[in-house]
């Protein structure tokens, strides 16, 4: 199947629908984007960027929720998605900026070749993008050419493996993978490698539980409930990040999602 044809089965399935709308591929997408720019997830984001806003580039873009919600918040934004798709890529893109107002340039180009300047963003950012790279260390290579030198490079809910042998059990037990193809993970050196011989300079790094990126739907306060019953510990609210980054980082689950910031010196 194409990505369209795998999201169209994933929407028809009745006992799906509560992932369908966490990976918000329902529709209107004018809604789900606006539910985007409203939750947990995009607050927590809005944190990491820059104070203010200036120029952004969306790195696979898909349906544009992301482009959306930093237009939203004052930048201004192309959104680079290499897909047509009218539901999963740049007419999909395109519509959702004609229905809400936003001001969005779609242009449609593989990131590992991006037809920018160099220096030409002061954001470059990807939600789930360098785990579907054809090659990783060039497309962070191109994202660290086009911004400027103290930009910042943000790419959130990435696939991480413990092992490369745990890649298979990763595929094997992802709900789209078998239908389409196009997933894979990485070890997380490998995602650091990329991005420092890239030429970005790596400043946080978040592992699966210390950030709402990471976890949305859930939050970090589900975490915080879940640890303190395993603990036995009344007071939930008291566990601190640190607490929840330890946790985390023991995590071996494949596939487990992590968030990088960078800069580019």
């Amino acid at each position: 199947m194409t990505w369209e044809e795998a999201v169209r089965w994933l929407r028809a399935q009745p006992d799906q629908q509560e992932l369908v709308a966490a990976c918000f591929f329902d529709d209107p997408l004018t809604a789900a984007a606006q539910r985007f720019h409203r939750c947990a997830e995009w607050r927590a984001v809005r944190r990491l960027l820059p104070r203010t806003p200036s120029t952004a580039l969306d790195l696979g873009a898909g349906r544009g929720i992301s482009s959306y919600a930093l237009a939203r918040d004052g930048w201004s934004v192309v959104a680079l998605e290499p897909d047509p798709s009218a539901v999963v890529g740049a007419d999909a893109i395109r519509s959702l900026t004609d229905a809400t107002g936003v001001d969005v340039e779609v242009v449609q180009q593989w990131g590992e070749h991006l037809p920018f300047d160099d220096g030409s963003f002061d954001l470059v950012y990807g939600r789930q993008v360098l785990h579907h790279a054809r090659n990783l260390r060039h497309l962070c290579a191109e994202a660290s050419r086009v911004l400027r030198p103290g930009g910042t490079f943000i790419a959130t809910r990435e696939h991480v493996i413990s092992r490369r042998e745990d890649l298979e059990s990763f595929l094997r037990d992802h709900p789209l993978h078998r239908l389409y193809g196009g997933e894979h993970a990485y070890l997380l050196g490998e995602y650091l490698s990329a991005m420092e011989r890239g030429g970005l300079t790596v400043t946080r790094t978040f592992n699966p539980y210390e950030s709402d990126i990471n976890l949305f739907p859930r939050r970090k306060v589900d975490i915080r409930s879940q640890i303190a019953k395993r603990i036995r510990w009344p007071f939930a609210s008291w566990i601190p990040d640190a607490v929840l980054g330890w946790f985390g980082a023991r995590l071996r689950t494949p596939g487990r999602l992590y968030t990088f910031v960078a800069r580019k010196g």
